[in-house]
Formats: structure tokens, C-alpha cells, sequence
């Protein structure tokens, strides 16, 4: 489990840093919110198209062989960020790190479904359990961290970090993770041509998102163009890169997407939203911010604690859904006199859907997803919350626009109580969840 871990939680530990450090890298560039938000979106948007082609190597080539590429690509992008020359160039790091952090989670998943299958274990809770309280323990703690490492070395602290985290993972990999068992392994060629259909109707869709406007509607034709094209080389495809047939057969691994990209887009809009309004409206600094949302990151643990069990997943994505929909509400009330307790009991209430969340889609995944086609399953889950994390970048910077003070939080708020009774009507209304079957190719 070490390695896994420590591979697993080089992607949410990225993701959050950067929260405490977008002020300072835009008095540093000059940049406002609606340019600094590249920073976020730059990670997520490598990471939404990197995971489900990472998955697909994971599949075809072995995890082990994945980590390692992972984790060497992360050390050079940790080195990369130390050279500032512009805020283009540190944008252009955080791709790198989006593509390097994409092996972990997938690779993970794939290393336990084939020990789970080979020993006739049912679902491993306990085992996703842990990856989740890592990922939530890192995702919350990242604000505080990221604000310390700032206090200490300044902003490029929190780029330089990812040399040793990712050479102790590299580390770890090569000691603990097995070989890769060449007889599993599937030698079918890559569907290069599907992969960039993928990659490009992505990339055109959520520059749309990044910058919605009339003028702008071209980019909006040419994904539906591009996914059009896609989707008939992939239905006519005999190893398609994305098996659309299996996608289509199975709704609720599509309905656990669409819970975990609405569930994400919530939670990262007050990871990055609420965290610039800290600092902008309220004026603290970046590591009293940070420090704000600790609670936020121990009700986090404690609830993907309570989560470890593989029954009543439906009632757990209820309570999800309803702490995310209620601490939505809660924003409306947050101004420049709200005491600091009641803003740390704010982000308890975020802590709570954050991480009931995760570890219960994460179960739902696990039981829904074909076995030999984990790598790739994973990697589009992790697409999906990468989704509502671009999402929510694009939100807080049309919000807040140049400056993140409390009408804009307001009006995240509101957008986000709309979001949180979608995601509230989607997840009720799932007649699959309240079912246990067992997972996709396992043995009985």
C-alpha cells in the first residue's frame, strides 16, 4: 500500500498548493484572478485528458513501469518550476505535473482489483479507504502546507516540493510495487487515432468553458465535430481506446461520473474560491488561510473513515450531497464581519461532503467497472472530477472577475446551491445504488 499511496497522493497534493499560492504569483507577474486561474485549470486540463489515456497504458503496459514514468516526470516538472521566467512558463509546468500525477490513482486501483480477483476477495474497503483518507487528508492540509512552504521559501517552494516527494515515490515503487507480469499484460496496439479525437474535443470544449462567450461558440461546434468524429471511430473500432458500447450498457458507472464531477466542482470552488476570499476580502495571509481550512481536512478524514464499509453507499451519497448543498447555502451568510468560528464551522460542512464523497464513489467505481478494464475506468473517474474542477476554476474567475471579494462569493454561492440540488436529484433518484452486486469479472 506505501507506494501506492505515496504515488496516489501526488495529484491532490498539486492540486491544493497552489490555492494559497495564486495571490502572491499574480502581484509577482502581475496577473489578476481571471489569469491565475490558468494555474489551476492548466493542471486539471492535462489531468482530464492524461487520466484516461494513462489508464489505458496502465492496462496495456503494467502499472509498475506507469509509476515509475509518473513519478520521473514529476521530479523534472518540481525542478522546471523553479525557474520563473513567466507566468506562460509556470503554466506550462503544472501541464507537466498534470501528466506526471495522472499514473498514481489508476495504477492503484488496477494493483488491487488484480490481487482482489486473484485471491477471490470481494471489494478491498478497507484498502480504498485508505487511498481516499490520504488523498482527502492531503487535498485539505494542501492550503496549510502550500502557506507554511510560502512563509519559508516563498511561492516556488510549493513547485521546488515535488523533487523529493516524487523521487521518495520513485523510490518506493522500485522497492515495493511488483513486477509487471508480462503473461497479464494485454499486447493489443494503442488507438493512437481515438486518443487524439479524445484529446482535442477536450481541449476545444473546455477552452469554451475557460472562456464562455458569443464569440467563442466556435470552439463549442468544433468539439461537438470532434466528438462526433469519436465517437464513430470508436463504435467501429475493434480495441477502441474508450469502449463507448460498454459506456453506454452501463448507466450507473456513467451516473458515479456524474456524481463525482458535480460532488468536485462544489468542493474545488471553495478550495480555490473560498481560499482567495480569505486572503482578498478578509486580508489574511496565505498561511492563516491555509490554517482556516485544517478542520476542513479533519472532517474530511473522520467521514471517509466512516465510509470504509462497502453497504449503504446510497445513504452515504445522500449525506454528501446534502452537507455540500447546505454549506452552498451556508456561503450566502460569509462576509468581512462572520467571526472565525463560524467560518472554520463553514468549511467542517464542506469537510463532510468532501469526504464522504470520494471513498463512496470511489466504491461504487469498484463494483461497476469492468476488471480488465480498471486502468481506464479509473482514469475517466478521475476525468470527471478533473471536469468539475475546470469547471470550477471557470465559475470563481466569473464570479469574482479581477478582484475576489464577498458579492462575488455570493454569487459562486448561488451557482453552487443549483449545483448541489442536481447533485442531491441525481443521486436519490439512482435506483442502482441501492443494490450490492459484485464487481465486473470477479470470481464467484
Amino acid at each position: 500500500m506505501t507506494p501506492l499511496v505515496a504515488s496516489a497522493v501526488l495529484n491532490p497534493i498539486n492540486s491544493t498548493l497552489i490555492a494559497v499560492a495564486l495571490i502572491p504569483i499574480g502581484h509577482a507577474f502581475g496577473a489578476g484572478p481571471e489569469r491565475t486561474a490558468w494555474l489551476v485549470t492548466s493542471l486539471y486540463l492535462a489531468t482530464a485528458i492524461g487520466q484516461p489515456v494513462v489508464g489505458l497504458f496502465v492496462d496495456r503496459f503494467g502499472a509498475r513501469r506507469v509509476l515509475l514514468g509518473g513519478a520521473a516526470l514529476v521530479m523534472a516538472a518540481g525542478v522546471g518550476g523553479l525557474f520563473a521566467f513567466s507566468l506562460d512558463w509556470l503554466i506550462a509546468v503544472r501541464v507537466v505535473l498534470g501528466i506526471g500525477t495522472c499514473a498514481g490513482f489508476p495504477a492503484a486501483m488496477a494493483v488491487l482489483r488484480a490481487r482482489a480477483d486473484a485471491t477471490g476477495q470481494g471489494v478491498p474497503s478497507g484498502v480504498l479507504s485508505v487511498l481516499a483518507i490520504s488523498a482527502q487528508t492531503i487535498m485539505v492540509i494542501g492550503p496549510a502546507l502550500g502557506g507554511a512552504l510560502i512563509g519559508l521559501a516563498g511561492w516556488p517552494a510549493i513547485f521546488a516540493v515535488n523533487i523529493p516527494l516524487a523521487a521518495v515515490s520513485l523510490a518506493l515503487a522500485l522497492l515495493w510495487v511488483p513486477k509487471d507480469d508480462r503473461r497479464g499484460l494485454k499486447r493489443e496496439p494503442i488507438d493512437v487515432v481515438g486518443i487524439l479525437l479524445f484529446s482535442a474535443m477536450l481541449l476545444a470544449l473546455l477552452m469554451f468553458v475557460m472562456n464562455a462567450a458569443v464569440g467563442n461558440l466556435y470552439l463549442l461546434a468544433v468539439s461537438a465535430v470532434l466528438g462526433a468524429g469519436f465517437c464513430w471511430k470508436e463504435s467501429r473500432s475493434r480495441k477502441p481506446f474508450i469502449d463507448l458500447r460498454m459506456l453506454v450498457g452501463n448507466g450507473p458507472l456513467l451516473r458515479t461520473y456524474l456524481r463525482q464531477a458535480l460532488a468536485f466542482l462544489i468542493v474545488y470552488s471553495v478550495l480555490y474560491g473560498y481560499v482567495q476570499w480569505l486572503e482578498s476580502a478578509r486580508r489574511l495571509s496565505e498561511s492563516r488561510a491555509g490554517a482556516l481550512l485544517l478542520p476542513m481536512s479533519a472532517v474530511a478524514v473522520a467521514a471517509a473513515a466512516f465510509s470504509a464499509k462497502p453497504t449503504r453507499v446510497k445513504g452515504r451519497l445522500i449525506a454528501t450531497s446534502l452537507a455540500l448543498l447546505i454549506g452552498s447555502g451556508l456561503l450566502l451568510f460569509a462576509g468581512e464581519s462572520t467571526s472565525l468560528a463560524a467560518l472554520v464551522g463553514l468549511a467542517a460542512v464542506f469537510g463532510l461532503g468532501q469526504g464522504l464523497t470520494s471513498v463512496t464513489n470511489q466504491t461504487a467505481l469498484y463494483g461497476q467497472a469492468p476488471a480488465e478494464q480498471m486502468g481506464t475506468a479509473s482514469g475517466l473517474f478521475r476525468t470527471a472530477q478533473y471536469l468539475g474542477a475546470i469547471a470550477a476554476s471557470a465559475l470563481i474567475a466569473l464570479c469574482f472577475g479581477p478582484h475576489a471579494d464577498s458579492a462575488g462569493l455570493h454569487r459562486l454561492a448561488l451557482v453552487l446551491i443549483v449545483v448541489g440540488g442536481l447533485l442531491l436529484a441525481v443521486t436519490v433518484s439512482d435506483r442502482a445504488l441501492g443494490t450490492r452486486k459484485r464487481p465486473a469479472g470477479q470470481a464467484r
